[in-house]
Order: C-alpha cells, then structure tokens, then sequence
C-alpha cells in the first residue's frame, strides 16, 4: 500500500453528552478533512442511542451495531459497566444521571481504554498519535499517559467558560468562593452561599460582570453543587498535564474586547498551555462533502471558505434522541420568519411547573406559529395548562424532540427561544436566528452574557411570565430593536461562519495536524478498522 495511503490515527473521547459528542464528531471531520483517520470513542449507552436514533428509532429494528461511520469518520465504543434494562437502552426518555457517569469514567472506562489503546498498538502494528480528550472527560488523561500516547485537550464551549474554570485557584484565593466552591458573604452577619458580583478574571470584557451563582458548577442543590465543584477541581488538576487545548469557539470571541488566543498564563491551567481556537465546528462546516460511488459519502477538505454547502446524509448530527419528523412539513405552511421556536436542549432539568405554564400562555397570547420542543415528561408537560395542544393546534407544534439544524436553517423561523446551549447557540449564528435567551445552568449564563451584551444577537427573556414572553417575542419579531439584532447577527455570521475568523480556525487545525504527522509516531493503515466490543 502507497505512503499515501498511511495515516495518522487520532482517538477522540468526549464527554457521553449530546452537547459534547456532537462538537467531538464535528472535530474529528474537521481533523479527517486534513488526513487523519479519526475514530471517536463513546460509552456504550450513547453508541446505542445514536445507532437505534439512526436506524429511525427502532429498539429492536436494527442489528447489533459495532462500529458506524459519519463521512471519513468512525464511531466506536467504550464499555461503560452502565447497566440498562434491554428495553430502554437505546431509547430511554433520559441517559444515566451525572454521578452514574462520573463513576463510570472514573472506575469502569480507563481500563477499557487502555485495552484500546494497547490493543491498537500490539494488533495492527502501529499506533495512536494523538488522543483528543473533552477536558470534562479528564478520566482519558492520565490512560493516555500510561499508555505513552501524546494528548491534547478539547473544549466544546467558549474560551471564556474555560477561563471560568480555569479561574478557581484565583477564586478561592481572593475569598470569592469557599474551598467546596460555595459564595463567601462579604457581610459579616451573612453565611456562606450569598451572591456575588465577578468582574475581570479575564472570563468576561472589563464593562461586563458575572454573578457567583452563575458559576458553571452551580447546579441543582447545596450538595449537587459541592459534587460538581469537586468534578471540576479534579478536572482543573488533570488539565495541567495537557500541552495544548483546542476551542470550540472562533479567534477574538471577545470583538474589540479581548482575544480569543489571549493565553495569559495566570488564567489558565498549566504552563505554557496552548490554546487552539478551531471553532465554531459546524455540521458539515466547511468541508465539502462529495458523493463515492457506492452511495457513501466522504469528506475532503474546502480551501474556499465561501463555497456553498449543500447538506447532506452524512452532515446531520448523530443524535441520542429520535426526531419528530413532521416538524419540516410543518414549517413549510408556515410564513416567512414567522414561527418562534422553543428547545431547552437536552442537557438542562426542568425549569418548574408554573414556568411551563407562563412560557405556555406567553407562547399562546403572541398570536403567532410557534414549534416547542419539550419532552415528554410530567417534570416537563405537567405544567402546561389543560388542553392547551387542542387550544393551540395548527398554530402551535409541540414535539418531544426537533431535528434542530433543518428547523434553524428553515426560513419561516423568525427567533429561537433557547437556554443559551453553546451547540444551539453555534447553530443558531450560523443560519443567522435571533436568540430569545433563558439561560439556566452551566456555561449558559455565560453564553447569554456574550449574546445579549457582547455580539448583540438576542434579548434576554427577565422572568418567565406570560406578560413578559408576549412583550420580548414582540420585540425581537417586528421592533426596531429586533431589526438592530437582525443586522448584528448577519455580520458576526459573515464573520465566523465564512470570513476571517473561520480561516484563521481552519488554519490551526490543520497546524495541530500537521503538528501531529511530525511527530514521527507509527501511524496505522486507515483503511483498517477498530473493532472494540
């Protein structure tokens, strides 16, 4: 077989969420586009959801899947010793808790890893050049040190809640935070868990402040936040043994602010840490996609960062959850950027009864088409007022799940109400969909501060009332104010998805793969498969 046949083999393992997976496949075309073979490494349970999601959400329909490829990109899987009943594995309404995840990663994954790792190694004759690991999924790094394999890190999100992270230390050194990650009262009378005001650290610009209770580790209850900050310190600790860490945001995320490549020692883990902005990583971003002979497809890389993309099979995102179908058809009744779409994403816990039920008549009282994406589970539809589907049929779709890419690139919607979930929020610039924002944990806070303040592309929704979601809707659909978003957001669009910012992403992957070919590692035959089972 011809040198040019040989390829370096990347592993790439994210954290087993929707929001990360989604960003890791994106990477690894990204990486494959530039020569690499690129084989992303799930656990069991999401490798089951995505392949029975993929077969059209048939349990039982399709046989076993070992491995599936997305364009030159394989996805295979990791045993997790999550043990699910036969009947829900693959099509649960909800994946295993956090904590379940955690221990997984923690006691069950690393040495199905490094099975995979050594395996590779002593099998095929070659081995791994590079592991790329979700910094969330920090149990691969030190596998990937034992097994002697070169890691980098990834970060699905924006710099800027890296930098949140990354700020803990100096956190807790300026008693901002206690030791379990707690608020610390300024006021002498107070206790600990009061809110306060962040400003500067380097996570927002200088004219903007951060709540401590919107801190990404602050979720759920006392103790849930306690575990979460102790997941993230252990994190923090792990990432110092990374030499560089590649961003799913886009150079100078910040506008005349800040720099996105602005690495300042003091806010980052580790020293001399690169970091390596590539992103927004897209669906199909910037690579063109030809069609093989055999009805496959495979990706080569798109030099022209304004050549236009036709989507195709394999662009879609591989999701965990099944579609509704009829969402499309709908839409195409509708008029021209006049439906507002609804979607928390897949990650976020429910927001409480009386707020589904404000956001509901809120949604009625506008008068206009609306698509809500809201699960079907009475932590979500209990709070709909009763018979509010038959009241609202016709002009308004409730759905468990949407196909999201195809309903924010349809031109009949008119704004994306959304939690600020960085992949809805990547999603939404790119079709160029005004943002409604209500964040509710997590980096979201942050990604709504950067919409809202920074990029001016959304309104935040203040409180979750029917008054209140009429008036921000009205807004943002026919204001003056709407218009101003409008334009704001077809200039950032023009910025990150075509112009200068994707080039200068598109220029450090293919110098982080350059990097990787130079490093003289053996390398195995691309046309071979992992079989991991």
């Amino acid at each position: 077989m011809g040198a040019e046949a040989i390829q370096p083999a990347v592993l790439l393992v994210p954290f087993p969420a929707q929001g990360h997976v989604t960003p890791m496949l994106h990477l690894a075309r990204a990486l494959a586009a530039h020569g690499v073979a690129a084989t992303v490494a799930v656990p069991d349970f999401i490798h089951r959801r995505i392949a029975s999601s993929s077969a059209g959400g048939r349990a039982g329909g399709a046989a076993p899947v070992v491995d599936a490829e997305y364009g030159d990109v394989e996805l295979t899987s990791i045993p997790s010793g999550i043990l699910l009943p036969e009947e829900h594995a693959a099509n649960a309404a909800d994946p295993p808790g956090f904590a379940a995840i955690v221990h997984a990663m923690e006691h069950h994954m690393p040495a199905q890893l490094e099975r995979m790792l050594l395996a590779t190694s002593s099998v095929r004759g070659g081995r791994v050049a590079c592991l790329v690991v979700d910094v969330l999924a920090s149990w691969a790094i030190p596998v990937a040190e034992r097994c002697g394999v070169p890691a980098a890190g990834f970060w699905p999100a924006m710099l800027a809640s890296y930098r949140a992270v990354a700020a803990i230390p100096e956190l807790i050194g300026k008693g901002i935070i206690s030791d379990s990650g707690i608020p610390v009262s300024s006021n002498q009378h107070g206790g600990d868990g009061q809110e306060k005001v962040i400003r500067g650290l380097g996570i927002l610009p200088a004219h903007l402040q951060l709540s401590t209770n919107e801190l990404p580790w602050f979720v759920g209850d006392s103790a849930t936040q306690k575990s979460r900050f102790a997941f993230w310190l252990q994190t923090l600790h792990r990432a110092r043994g990374l030499r560089s860490v590649l961003v799913n945001s886009f150079p100078g995320e910040a506008g005349s602010a800040a720099t996105a490549d602005d690495d300042d020692e003091g806010q980052l883990p580790g020293r001399g840490l690169r970091i390596l902005p590539v992103g927004p990583l897209l669906a199909g971003g910037n690579v063109v996609e030809r069609a093989k002979g055999d009805g496959g497809f495979v990706v080569t890389a798109s030099n022209d960062p304004h050549q236009q993309q036709q989507p195709l099979p394999c662009s879609k995102n591989p999701s965990m959850w099944q579609a509704d179908s009829t969402c499309i058809g709908w839409l195409d009744a509708q008029p021209a950027a006049s439906v507002v779409y609804v979607s928390f994403g897949s990650w976020v816990g429910p927001i409480g009864n009386e707020k589904i039920r404000e956001l509901a008549l809120g949604l009625e009282a506008t008068g206009r088409p609306f698509l809500w994406a809201l699960k079907k589970h009475p932590s979500w539809r209990t709070g709909l007022p009763g018979g509010y589907a038959e009241r609202v049929a016709g002009r308004g779709k409730l759905v468990e799940w949407a196909p999201q890419e195809d309903v924010l690139r349809h031109g009949a919607i008119g704004c994306y109400l959304t939690h600020c979930g960085w992949n809805s929020t990547v999603e939404a610039i790119q079709h160029g969909v005004r943002m409604l924002c209500y964040p509710v944990s997590g980096d979201q806070f942050i990604n709504c501060a950067y919409i809202t303040r920074v990029w001016e592309i959304g309104f935040k929704l203040g409180s979750v009332s029917r008054d209140g979601v009429r008036d921000c809707i009205e807004k943002i659909m026919d204001g003056a104010e709407g218009t101003h978003l409008q334009a704001q957001m077809n200039t950032l669009r023009g910025s990150i998805v075509t112009g200068e910012a994707r080039c200068l992403a598109q220029g450090n992957v293919k110098s982080f793969v350059n990097e990787i070919k130079r490093s003289r590692l053996p390398v195995i035959d691309a046309d071979l498969q992992y079989i991991v089972g």
